[in-house]
């Protein structure tokens, strides 16, 4: 489909979808900052040594949760491109 093709309520749809969509990626992204930023605070920081399997926990969760933000901005792009064309 050509832009020409396109209605103005759809193309600002597809705005929209697009702006939600890297928005969401990055709420993703400041989740991570903090859960991993978290974590090494946890290990760092000698009176919390009996809590170290909760930053390492947190570490690990923060790269899963990176992930899953990376795999659903991926997914969302590629259907609303797949809708769009």
């Amino acid at each position: 489909m050509d832009h020409n093709e396109i209605k103005k309520p759809e193309l600002l749809a597809l705005a929209r979808t697009n702006l939600a969509n890297e928005r969401t990626i990055l709420a993703y992204f400041r989740t991570f900052i903090v859960v991993l930023s978290s974590g090494f605070a946890i290990l760092k920081i000698e009176i919390l040594q009996n809590l170290i399997t909760l930053g390492y926990f947190f570490i690990i969760t923060s790269f899963i949760v990176i992930l899953i933000g990376i795999i659903r901005f991926i997914h969302v792009k590629r259907k609303v491109k797949k809708y769009f064309n």
